[in-house]
């Protein structure tokens, strides 16, 4: 295989730049050449305690045996109050750090409240800068919110405990109707049968036109390694699925789309901040006025279009 080492430091590096740019540097970075390759992205969502992290290095552990090089940015909560996060997701994942193709970076969810982190699809694109082939990223887990999940991954997987709640509450879940594979995790706990089966009957409750994917339930346990082996290859026939139509590309604009709106709700965040008490007390269409004037002044100043700042 021809591919040259990870350069961790320089990965770490530019992914750290990243998570603390901010919107203006963010407006400001050039447009790149994607690489003619980009990693397939594969998504685990699910409450708190589902054992997403369990579940997610034994599956990186089993789809690394096929020597590819494969990321893992998984998103722990940050404090509201402090503005600082566990991580401990690096820490539940230490055991895999014997795969020399495997890379693991823990993210604060800072100032987003929806399962993801500041500045994620920038991060994500710079793994596709550094030639993985697969980038598995875990939210947060605050379940039924994390709609935004969806656009960063092309496959998402829904991690579920038995007994985890009233299916009728679950069956208004946006995030049953987006997930492409559902997991009970625990397998091996009760009742784990019989969530598959309530899970399998909600799922079926959503139409399905022909030729849709239509998601699996699958039963897995980290002391059952066929149930990971199950999982992979369920992974494997939607990313196949996804390979056979426009469904990837349209995907892709789903993610530009949500980026900008990010960009800008973050940058008017920092304007709103610096303003005075005269900004507030104007009609809502003149501070509407003054805040796009803002915006197009700061895109226009020569300090926002530094192109050295990721690169170091």
């Amino acid at each position: 295989m021809n591919r040259p080492p990870l350069d961790r430091r320089k990965l770490g590096q530019a992914l750290t730049r990243l998570a603390n740019a901010s919107a203006a540097e963010l407006m400001a970075r050039p447009l790149r050449d994607p690489p003619e390759v980009l990693a397939r992205r594969i998504g685990m969502t699910g409450a708190p305690g589902a054992g997403k992290s369990t579940l997610l290095g034994h599956l990186a552990l089993h789809r690394a045996r096929d020597h590819r090089r494969l990321g893992i940015l998984a998103v722990d909560p940050s404090s509201p109050k402090s503005g600082g996060a566990i991580l401990g997701d690096r820490i539940r994942m230490d055991e895999l750090a014997g795969a020399s193709e495997l890379y693991i970076r823990s993210l604060g969810s800072r100032t987003t409240s929806d399962g993801l982190a500041d500045n994620l699809p920038e991060m994500l694109d710079a793994m596709d800068d550094f030639g993985f082939a697969e980038v598995m990223l875990e939210t947060v887990g605050v379940g039924q919110a994390e709609y935004a999940a969806r656009l960063q991954v092309d496959t998402l997987v829904l991690v579920l405990l038995p007994e985890s709640g009233d299916t009728v509450q679950a069956m208004k879940a946006g995030i049953m109707e987006m997930a492409d594979i559902f997991v009970v995790n625990k397998a091996d706990l009760p009742g784990a049968q019989r969530m598959a089966s309530d899970v399998k009957r909600i799922a079926a409750l959503n139409r399905h036109e022909s030729g849709a994917w239509v998601p699996p339930v699958l039963l897995a346990s980290a002391t059952q390694p066929e149930s990971v082996k199950a999982l992979s290859e369920a992974i494997d026939r939607h990313q196949a699925w996804l390979s056979a139509g426009p469904r990837r590309d349209v995907l892709r604009q789903q993610r530009v789309c949500y980026r900008l709106q990010r960009i800008l709700e973050t940058r008017t965040a920092e304007i709103l901040a610096r303003q005075d008490a005269s900004f507030f007390e104007a009609s809502p269409e003149r501070q509407l006025e003054l805040l796009l004037e803002m915006l197009r002044k700061n895109a226009a100043s020569p300090q926002t279009r530094r192109q050295t700042w990721l690169h170091g």
